[in-house]
């Protein structure tokens, strides 16, 4: 049993079922033994850092606030959040969610990022939570796992996208950028060649076509079973690392980071998400680039992109606003106009 003392949080805490004579007991031991919680749940998987924890929370209210059925959060941050979170959700609205906290292992891609082009952002080990190591973060879960940026809001009902059907031997669902508006907003063919380097001998091999459109890896859905099975962390992990070696992505206009791997695994190989669960690039501009009406109907908003809600200049801030709960520690502060 892993236990955490917090003797600043007994006023608020002491009611709380996982305080015992002032000590804290973890989520993360009480899903452990008690499977009830994982039961027929929707497993959703957030990751952050320090600087975009805020976000975290604003999706997870987003979520919790309309929720109609019982959703199991799995929240990966880095080793300096994991207290901080903790705080931040017991002592505010969100302290009745199932969750688990794990600080992901960054050791794990230490060697393996490789990184070109200005955008050293993308380096983060983070970045690489969503390849899904699940004998680190999912050892007991089995089923579906849903995974979503923390730069995003849930307006629709979860178990929506949760159940959405997959194709027959596909792991995962992702939002194709085909669409006008993807390429609008980008300014991009939003296809493999921009985002992988076709005179790679290994591409080559590959046999993908460079007009074939790109996908975006900020929400997906993914089935954990066939991902073991298919051994896809292993197979992102093989192209990370063959990526330090020689150039297979990263000087392309779409930038490098976690996609590229993802883009190759799954060429060919993944389901469409409803394109009402994934309204997307809000952060691409300070502009606005959708209608507030459309803004409204859609079931998912993701701010990828340099202009997040939590910043200075963000459209449709509002709706971000209406989710975020201040940080009771105060660590964590959103920019706000004069």
């Amino acid at each position: 049993m892993v236990v955490i003392w917090f003797p600043e949080l007994l006023p608020h805490l002491k009611s709380r079922r996982n305080i015992d004579k002032g000590i804290y007991r973890q989520e993360a031991d009480d899903y452990k033994c008690n499977s009830s919680l994982h039961k027929d749940a929707v497993h959703v998987c957030i990751t952050s850092d320090k600087n975009t924890i805020g976000g975290m929370i604003a999706l997870i209210n987003s979520i919790y606030s309309k929720h109609k059925h019982h959703v199991f959060f799995h929240l990966v941050v880095d080793a300096e959040s994991q207290d901080h979170l903790r705080i931040w959700i017991e002592t505010t609205k969100l302290k009745d969610i199932h969750y688990q906290i794990k600080v992901f292992p960054e050791n794990w891609v230490k060697g393996k990022i490789k990184v070109r082009g200005g955008r050293q952002d993308l380096a983060k080990p983070l970045n690489y939570a969503r390849y899904l190591p699940t004998k680190k973060l999912f050892p007991d879960i089995k089923g579906r796992v849903l995974f979503i940026d923390d730069d995003s809001i849930v307006q629709g009902d979860i178990k929506e996208l949760y159940d959405m059907d997959l194709s027959p031997g596909h792991a995962v669902g992702f939002s194709s950028e085909c669409s006008s508006a993807s390429r609008r907003l980008t300014l991009m063919k939003n296809n493999y060649a921009d985002y992988i380097d076709f005179k790679s001998k290994n591409i080559k091999e590959m046999k993908i076509d460079p007009t074939e459109c790109a996908f975006n890896t900020g929400v997906f859905i993914a089935d954990l079973d066939l991902w073991r099975k298919y051994n896809i962390t292993n197979q992102l992990q093989h192209w990370m690392e063959l990526n330090t070696k020689e150039e297979i992505y990263g000087n392309e206009r779409g930038g490098g980071g976690s996609q590229p791997p993802m883009m190759i695994v799954f060429y060919k190989k993944y389901t469409n998400i409803d394109p009402g669960w994934h309204v997307r690039y809000l952060g691409w501009t300070s502009g606005t680039s959708y209608t507030k009406q459309f803004i409204g109907m859609a079931k998912l908003l993701h701010w990828n992109g340099r202009f997040k809600p939590w910043g200075r200049v963000s459209q449709h801030k509002d709706v971000w606003n209406k989710y975020y709960i201040e940080d009771p520690t105060g660590k964590f502060k959103p920019a706000r106009k004069n």
